[in-house]
């Protein structure tokens, strides 16, 4: 078959996107067998190029940072905010709404990834914004909008939070919300939903939505939203609950017992709970005022915390609002996008490791001024992490430029793999290997028992959360995964800890989560491909033979799957059809990752490699970056997705670096059991 896509990429008809053996790219077909010095030489003028221009976005203080793209939602929420605590702004307005307007498709409607379907929730929340924006109801895309949203069940059929946002204005009624109380904050961590029950993520949205549950604010609507029902005199049509031997019917009812306990709950009980609530989210705002440094807590705690009677003027008010605006990225054509996050800790590791791989010496003074500000990025504090292990000592680095409560597991064992690769070439070598140390024994201690990692707890794996009837915007538990399991034992393979007992669990923990069809999920990345990417590398790293029979599935998995021109890609529908898994179209970012791979697996001569390596040196343009408007990126799984800006250009250039130079650390395969022991 032969693969089409639509404007977005995304595949239509019956198409298959796997590679037919007669497309072969021009650099492919015109090398030597074996790639011979034609490839190689092409290979070698792409890496330089992006590492020219991978240097050349470095910041002066040393780190890196990309756009971190996710959907329209960020900014009509943004705009809501504004609105709500009276200080919404003209220039502001206009140029959220030029980027809100700009993402609308022809149908009228809003998706959250590119070439994605549409997006009730977030249709729902862009066309609010408009209309604050001005554009008037009776607009072609705006009338296109709400009778696509009418056909889809009106507000009612929207997700909590948007409904959330609505009820701020009167736009929906706080009774028809689940009741989430704050007397949540007083249950110790062995009580099932106590908040250390749910991902770092959600606890910090959810304590202060306690506050603005409690309290049930509404401001006065601007305009009603008669066209957002698919009846306006009954705008929330009566369902039938699950039935009550069911997880949904239990927690449904549970739920109904919340809304009459709200009706008397003591008085006294209840302000002790929303004064804890508010201690607990002011101690854990950082120094730039932001919490978690994501968008979605800072934005809820803002609103619980002024409810509660912060003046906007109040220091801790002043410095969560100014932490907002910096999330904003300003466009040459006057829009402005706002990010969800900022990743520079993550983009800085990455970019080293990339530069690194391609050849750039230790000692350039770019990955030294790299290493210097990772340095002064590591956390040395517990955070909510020690709640589950109060007795291990910190040492970690978090995502973002300030997010001290929140180091994570995989930005650490990245952040010790590029600092191993620099260290040779470091002035302080003894600071460096200090500082790797506390990372590798922070990461160890907080392996699950199942011998996995999670992304930011230990052992977050409570059924009970997920089925919470508020909790449907997405993952709000943390679980081990693949990709960051496999990170951390390739950090341990470096450290030349591959023998170490915890490491060999992770193995065996890989090895027992492949796929039947060779493949591996990814959590936070789209998604076989890069779980694939991720797995294989660090098994081979840790000792595994690419002779063994898990490597040998996942390579003949990468090839059944490689893309006619010669790449991979994934689409975000994979996680909610397995028959999307392996299937895009085709991505630098995904390529370098299924090469990353198979070069591990010791492919660097095979077909597939060659045409991988020549679609990434196709597809460059003449500065030496790379196209890439899909999103590969994962914050829940099909709920959030991503697009790292920076992913295009640092991936590829790994990809192109271990082609040329091989991997960055020889496996030591006396370390580990034999293949058939492991």
């Amino acid at each position: 078959m032969t693969a089409t896509t639509d404007g977005g990429g995304a595949i239509t008809g019956d198409a298959d996107p796997r590679h037919d053996s007669t497309a072969v790219p021009a650099a492919v077909a015109t090398a030597p067998s074996g790639g011979g010095t034609g490839l190689r030489k092409a290979v070698q003028d792409a890496a330089d190029r992006a590492t020219g221009e991978l240097l050349a976005r470095q910041d002066p203080a040393g780190w890196w940072k990309g756009d971190l793209e996710t959907n329209v939602t960020m900014d009509a929420e943004d705009l809501l905010l504004r609105q709500f605590l009276g200080i919404r702004d003209e220039a502001v307005t206009h140029a959220a709404a030029l980027f809100i307007r700009g993402e609308q498709r022809d149908d009228g409607t809003w998706a959250t990834f590119h070439g994605g379907p549409p997006e009730l929730s977030a249709t729902i929340e862009a066309y609010v914004a408009l209309r604050l924006a001005g554009d008037p109801p009776d607009a072609p895309h705006m009338v296109r909008a709400s009778a696509w949203i009418r056909a889809r069940g009106g507000i009612a059929a929207a997700r909590v939070f948007t409904r959330i946002w609505l009820a701020l204005f009167g736009w929906w009624s706080w009774d028809h919300l689940p009741e989430l109380p704050p007397e949540l904050v007083f249950l110790p961590p062995w009580v099932p939903l106590n908040i250390y029950d749910f991902g770092c993520w959600a606890r910090q949205t959810i304590v202060p939505l306690t506050v603005v549950s409690a309290l049930r604010p509404v401001r006065p609507a601007p305009f009603a939203l008669d066209e957002l029902h698919t009846d306006a005199r009954d705008p929330v049509p009566a369902k039938p609950l699950a039935p009550l031997a069911s997880w949904d019917g239990a927690f449904q009812r549970m739920d109904k017992a919340l809304h009459l306990y709200r009706r008397i709950a003591p008085r006294r009980l209840r302000k002790a709970a929303m004064d804890s609530a508010a201690r607990w989210i002011i101690e854990r705002q950082e120094n730039d005022g932001c919490w978690g440094g994501i968008q979605p807590p800072a934005v809820y705690s803002v609103i619980a915390l002024h409810l509660l009677g912060y003046d906007l003027e109040h220091p801790v008010m002043r410095a969560g609002l100014e932490s907002l605006d910096r999330f904003a990225v300003w466009r040459e054509d006057g829009a402005r996008m706002v990010e969800a996050c900022q990743s520079p800790v993550w983009d800085t590791c990455l970019a080293a490791i990339a530069l690194a791989d391609a050849g750039l010496p230790a000692d350039h003074p770019a990955l030294v001024k790299a290493a210097d500000w990772m340095l002064g990025e590591e956390i040395r504090r517990p955070g909510d992490w020690a709640v589950r292990r109060p007795g291990l000592e910190p040492g970690g680095w978090a995502f973002e430029f300030h997010n001290d409560n929140y180091p994570d597991i995989d930005d650490t064992a990245e952040v010790v793999l590029a600092l191993r690769r620099i260290i040779p070439g470091h002035p302080e070598p003894a600071r460096v290997e200090a500082a790797i140390a506390r990372g590798v024994s922070w990461n160890l201690g907080m392996q699950s028992r199942n011998g996995a990692w999670g992304a930011f707890d230990a052992d977050n794996t409570s059924p009970f959360p997920n089925r919470l009837p508020f909790c449907d915007f997405g993952e709000v538990i943390d679980p081990p995964s693949a990709d960051v399991t496999a990170h951390v034992v390739e950090m341990l393979a470096a450290e030349g800890r591959a023998a170490d007992p915890r490491a060999r669990r992770g193995i065996a923990w890989l090895l027992a989560e492949q796929e039947p069809d060779g493949s591996w999920f990814g959590r936070w990345g789209t998604n076989y491909v890069y779980g694939t990417g991720s797995v294989v590398p660090a098994l081979t790293a840790a000792g595994i033979a690419p002779s063994h029979p898990a490597v040998r599935r996942a390579v003949r998995w990468l090839e059944s799957v490689q893309n006619e021109d010669g790449g991979w890609g994934e689409d975000q529908r994979s996680y909610q059809d397995r028959s999307w898994a392996g299937k895009g179209a085709s991505t630098a970012s995904q390529t370098a990752w299924a090469l990353m791979a198979l070069l591990s697996a010791g492919e660097r001569e095979g077909r597939a490699v060659r045409r991988g390596l020549a679609y990434l040196v196709e597809t460059q343009r003449p500065d030496g970056t790379w196209d890439e408007p899909h999103f590969t990126g994962t914050g829940f799984p099909w709920d959030f997705s991503i697009n790292y800006h920076l992913y295009r250009q640092v991936f590829p250039l790994t990809a192109l670096g271990r082609y040329l130079h091989g991997e960055p650390f020889a496996p030591d395969r006396r370390a580990v059991p034999s293949a058939g022991e492991a």
